[in-house]
């Protein structure tokens, strides 16, 4: 039987940034955590949104999912030594894996991967 682990992520407050998504159990490297899914909007709608400071849009190399409505995954942070990566799933939704082990309590977190973030990161890896 398959392991639902997004019952076992919670939002907490973040030493990174703000809130953050974190696991109340041990997951194991490899393993789908949640589906990423939102609105759909097309590139015209996220630039508009992007400009409002709308920071929960994913893009799956068709379209925009806006996040921003979201429970939970909106709260994922980044780091430089993420320990979670972002898939393909479909046309209208993504899925978190978990990229190595993730020890119960810790923080999940990706690489926004955008130049933009690596000037302004604060972690061990950009210091």
């Amino acid at each position: 039987m398959k392991e639902n682990y997004e019952m076992h992520i919670e939002v907490r407050p973040s030493s990174i940034h703000g809130n953050g998504i974190f696991t109340n159990i041990f997951i194991p490297e490899g393993k789908e955590i949640m589906i990423i899914n939102g609105e759909v909007i097309d590139e015209q709608e996220c630039v508009r949104r992007e400009d409002n400071n709308n920071v929960y849009i994913f893009w799956n190399g068709n379209t925009y999912i806006d996040s921003s409505k979201t429970e939970k995954i909106k709260y994922i942070n980044h780091k430089c030594d993420f320990n979670c990566e972002v898939i393909d799933r479909d046309e209208y939704s993504l899925m978190l894996v978990s990229y190595r082990d993730i020890n119960a309590g810790e923080e999940l977190t990706i690489d926004y991967g955008y130049e933009e973030i690596y000037e302004a990161c604060c972690c061990s890896l950009c210091a």
